[in-house]
């Protein structure tokens, strides 16, 4: 890595990952901070490979009509780059852009992982105007000194702020009276309920949450429409306060032109607390099983799934419990698996060839992936091509608005 430069650069499109493409002597740098179409000067903050570089903006030369004065003013172009905090990188673009950029990501990302020409596009979620205070989940962080706050952008640098906006208002009042004693991490979770919780985390040597004791783990309600489902205050549940409604709703609009047979075997996998299962049960498919890691995950899906008697949860990891079907169902089992539906909600990673392609051995009616990623997503639906499955239906959500992230559902059926 050399010392550190600036160039002036114009930007020319926009990659996954919140960062934008420019082109230097033929090298390619990935910019933050930039929009498409603009002359920005940028510092180079890593040179260290030959295939590309690394730069933030520090200055606009010629700006967008698509740039806004910065909805974190903490995180504004102004303030010099190893200060501005991370997880709103593009609150500097105007909300129907933001839009329009990660409608390009994904269609790119189809076209070029799974050969997929679509015309999807990304929308936005519950009458959002300005696309603030909608995290009802947070994660601030600590350091030795007890200062408290979030991490810079793509470093473990910790900036303290005075506001939060992306947090609901309840959220950000918590954060303002937050003390970092006996702490490295501080989660504010705000449930169905409307009250805020607070809690101090400890970190072991991985960086990773130390597991509390059962015993002391406050259990939440959350809500999606008329059901409730029972969550760890810690646990897993969508960061949006209109994402489990949203989600729920395209995963039944996916599946409106599917038979959801009663008799058949259905799957729910990375099932969580059980959200997708209820829903494959409400549609009829009372016989499903929720699959999960997590332990208190699954003990709480098994509960939240207790009226239907075919409905069961099991702790396992996907790939394994995949596996095991292929090898250990019978072959009426086996039949039944291939009459019911699966919908498979993976981590950022996506769900990857082995969990895909036993899958698609498997051969389920339909199959509906949630995805957080558009590249990982991409990837599995070309290994699902493939394997002879197809997209019949995609939709898209702005469910993290300033930032580059956005949820998609698909829905794949056997051509």
């Amino acid at each position: 890595m050399h010392a550190p430069h600036e160039l002036d650069l114009t930007i020319s499109d926009v990659a996954h990952g919140g960062i934008f493409v420019a082109r230097h002597e033929g090298r390619v740098i990935f910019v933050s901070d930039a929009i498409p179409g603009e002359t920005v000067r940028a510092r180079v903050s890593d040179d260290s490979k030959s295939s590309f570089w690394r730069a933030e903006t520090v200055e606009v030369l010629d700006a967008s009509p698509e740039r806004q004065a910065h909805v974190w003013a903490a995180a504004d172009v102004s303030v010099a780059p190893a200060l501005r905090p991370g997880g709103a990188e593009f609150g500097h673009i105007k909300l129907a852009h933001q839009r329009d950029l990660k409608t390009k990501v994904l269609r790119d990302s189809l076209a070029r992982f799974a050969k997929i020409d679509s015309d999807v596009r990304v929308k936005g979620v519950g009458g959002q105007t300005d696309g603030t205070r909608w995290r009802t989940r947070v994660s601030l962080h600590v350091d030795d000194a007890g200062r408290i706050g979030p991490f810079a952008a793509r470093s473990h640098r910790i900036i303290e702020v005075n506001d939060l906006p992306l947090a609901t208002a309840a959220v950000e009042r918590a954060a303002d009276k937050l003390y970092g004693d006996n702490a490295d991490r501080i989660d504010l979770i705000q449930a169905a309920d409307g009250h805020v919780r607070v809690l101090n985390r400890t970190l072991d040597e991985r960086g990773q949450p130390v597991e509390r004791q059962a015993s002391k783990r406050e259990v939440l309600t959350e809500r999606v429409g008329e059901r409730e489902f029972r969550v760890d205050a810690d646990g897993f549940w969508q960061v949006h306060h209109d994402a489990a409604t949203t989600l729920d709703g395209a995963v039944r609009r996916a599946l409106a032109g599917v038979d959801v047979d009663p008799n058949a075997w259905h799957l729910d996998l990375y099932g969580g607390v059980g959200l997708f299962a209820a829903t494959i049960a409400e549609l009829g498919g009372t016989r499903v099983t929720s699959v999960e890691s997590n332990a208190r995950a699954t003990e709480h899906a098994g509960e939240n799934l207790s009226e239907w008697i075919g409905a069961r949860a099991e702790t396992a990891r996907v790939d394994r419990y995949t596996r095991s079907l292929l090898s250990g169902a019978s072959e009426r089992e086996r039949a039944r698996l291939r009459d019911g539906v699966v919908v498979i909600d993976p981590p950022r990673a996506g769900a990857g060839k082995n969990v895909v392609s036993d899958l698609a051995t498997l051969a389920p009616r339909a199959i509906v992936y949630v995805a957080c990623d558009p590249v990982a997503l991409a990837r599995d639906l070309g290994t699902f091509a493939e394997r002879g499955y197809e997209l019949a239906n995609i939709q898209a959500f702005d469910l993290f608005p300033h930032s580059h992230h956005l949820e998609t559902v698909a829905l794949l059926q056997q051509a």
